[in-house]
């Protein structure tokens, strides 16, 4: 396979010892019937607080609106600041074969986040799906003139460079653009930008759901965009129940802290890419649906997907399949023909 013009995926398949099912928790004779009830309320009652993109519980507002960065991942951006607090992360190529991510916070407000890249069209698409106030660093032209426009609620940071945004000593432009989620509430503030308005849920799995998951067993993932700098690589860590993601071999981690990035739900779709000028920018169908893979709790489960008022939700039998509560990154990759065959189980 041409690894330089072709995407293509691995799903390295390990075999997973059995594991039994949680017991269920001794009713307290003590307790009355409504008591239990609500102790074991399923993890969707609208009546518990959760955080509406991790399905986590809390005891905070979830009143917050969300907010979209464009994150840098050329090699020397990384590692990056602030993704481990994003509740999801969409990872998209953008010119030739390097990707961006689109992380969405939330629940988790980073006092650092970057470094910051330049807008395209679908990754505004995508914010505007979430409703988010969407932050970048520059952009593409068509980018530009949907910014203009006011499509979406945005600061730029070639606007406020040295205000709102912050340029780091310790690497150079373009790789050096930063911003505290302080000066983003700053920006929202000084543009006028509502900050209330949490996105609607999605649908998460409660515990014993969660437990009781079905499909192959999936330890690796693997990735390539076509460069072997941005190749990824996921590898579930049976003892956290979560997986770690690797770029060319390196652990995902934050800047300075060397925190690692560890993720409850990987979702894989595939979707139309369409080179669309000299400098190789890209339209991608995010629209349309196609086919996709969910990876948890080290199990592997092929879906499909579909934009549902403009997110990406992953479907099985016809129902919208429940997340693992947590984060999420989803990886988006063309649907060149044959990409299929190199999926393997």
């Amino acid at each position: 396979m041409n690894l330089k013009g072709v995407l293509f995926i691995v799903l390295t398949i390990l075999l997973l010892s059995g594991c039994s099912a949680k017991e269920e928790p001794a009713l307290d004779d003590s307790k009355t019937k409504d008591q239990a009830v609500k102790e074991n309320t399923d993890v969707n009652d609208e009546s518990r607080n959760k955080f509406p993109l991790t399905g986590v519980s809390t005891g905070e507002s979830m009143e917050q609106r969300a907010v979209a960065v464009m994150i840098n991942n050329h090699p020397k951006a990384r590692p990056q600041s602030g993704l481990s607090e994003a509740d999801l992360v969409y990872e998209m190529l953008a010119e030739g074969d390097i990707t961006r991510f689109l992380a969405i916070f939330q629940s988790e407000k980073p006092s650092q986040i970057g470094p910051i890249r330049s807008a395209r069209d679908y990754y505004i698409e995508t914010a505007k799906g979430l409703d988010c106030i969407y932050v970048c660093h520059g952009n593409s032209p068509d980018a530009k003139t949907m910014l203009d426009k006011g499509y979406i609620d945005n600061l730029n940071g070639l606007y406020y460079d040295g205000t709102l945004f912050q340029r780091s000593d310790d690497r150079k432009a373009p790789h050096n653009s930063y911003i505290s989620f302080s000066d983003i509430l700053k920006g929202a503030k000084e543009k006028g930008y509502e900050m209330k308005g949490a996105p609607e849920p999605f649908t998460f799995l409660s515990e014993k759901e969660a437990a009781g998951l079905q499909g192959e067993p999936a330890l690796r993932a693997e990735i390539s965009y076509g460069l072997q700098e941005y190749d990824v690589e996921y590898e579930y860590d049976a003892t956290d129940k979560k997986y770690k993601r690797y770029s060319n071999g390196e652990q995902t981690v934050e800047y300075k802290s060397n925190k690692p990035i560890l993720l409850d739900n990987i979702l894989i779709i595939e979707a139309t890419h369409q080179v669309i000028d000299e400098k190789g920018r890209r339209k991608i169908d995010l629209k349309s649906g196609g086919k996709g893979y969910l990876l948890q709790q080290g199990k592997v489960n092929e879906v499909e997907w579909v934009n549902k008022d403009g997110r990406i939700i992953p479907v099985k039998n016809d129902e919208e399949a429940g997340l693992v509560p947590g984060k999420t990154w989803i990886n988006i990759i063309p649907d060149q023909p044959g990409l299929g065959k190199d999926v393997s189980f």
